[in-house]
């Protein structure tokens, strides 16, 4: 049972910020994963008056709110129209359309879940974290910090020139991943460079970036031999959902089906 004794609306993310500093103190996303743990929170503090809750574009970047939804992210046109259906398909497999209507993007970034199929996805993107005190860096960069009481103010992903596809395994429909993927591949200061996140290994996701220059017409066989050497590239860890050795295996076979969805498209 999740016991809460104070409940406050920030007016401001200053004031968030200073209330969130005491030690017994949450901030409050949608609610969907802390209301399932058992602990007492003293201080609950609610973001949702800040503006935080919409997708701006504008000509370099995508600023998505940390109150945006899931289901904001999905049905995004601007998203759509740069990067296909990849993203939708991230999040598309997520319990259910209530549920995507209050998980939020940040509660799903912030909480650098090892499950997380959003994390995984923006990963392999130009993506960057704006906190509110530590500024704005690098999501590679965010994830691997030490957790502290800062504030996710937005998810930022600069637009380029960028292929994206999106993969993943459950063992049922809406459960949690065995395993998910995202492969990017575009230019980059004019050489071709390949990146590949894997997350649920069953840790939290990871990208690896490789500078291939890849002929449209590989062969299967060769094809295979560049995934084989990117899922080479991961860590993976036995859990009730699948072994070490499995999981190893379905990332070759989701690099390869998407890396070859990717050259097809070209």
């Amino acid at each position: 049972m999740l016991t809460i004794n104070n409940y406050v609306k920030a007016k401001s993310l200053e004031e968030a910020y200073e209330l969130n500093q005491a030690r017994n103190a949450r901030i409050m996303g949608g609610m969907l994963w802390m209301r399932l743990g058992n602990a007492r929170v003293q201080t609950l503090i609610d973001l949702s008056d800040l503006g935080l809750d919409q997708i701006e574009e504008t000509a370099h970047v995508f600023r998505i709110g940390a109150m945006c939804t899931l289901r904001q992210l999905e049905l995004h046109e601007g998203l759509k129209v740069l990067y296909g259906d990849s993203i939708a398909e991230s999040v598309r497999h997520i319990v259910g359309v209530q549920f995507r209507n209050q998980a939020t993007v940040g509660g799903s970034v912030y909480g650098r879940f090892g499950f997380s199929d959003v994390l995984t996805c923006l990963l392999s993107l130009d993506t960057f974290v704006e906190l509110y005190n530590g500024g704005t860096i690098r999501l590679s960069e965010f994830i691997n910090r030490k957790r502290d009481k800062d504030i996710l103010v937005s998810i930022i992903i600069r637009k380029s020139n960028r292929r994206l596809k999106y993969d993943a395994v459950r063992r049922a429909k809406t459960d949690f991943p065995v395993l998910t993927c995202a492969v990017v591949a575009g230019p980059v200061h004019g050489k071709e460079t390949w990146y590949f996140s894997v997350g649920a290994r069953p840790m939290k996701a990871k990208v690896l970036e490789k500078k291939w220059s890849i002929p449209r017409d590989i062969s299967d066989g060769l094809l295979m031999d560049y995934a084989k050497e990117a899922a080479a590239g991961f860590d993976y860890g036995t859990n009730m959902r699948g072994s070490a050795e499995y999981r190893r295996h379905l990332a070759e076979v989701l690099i390869r089906r998407s890396m070859h969805a990717i050259l097809m498209e070209e």
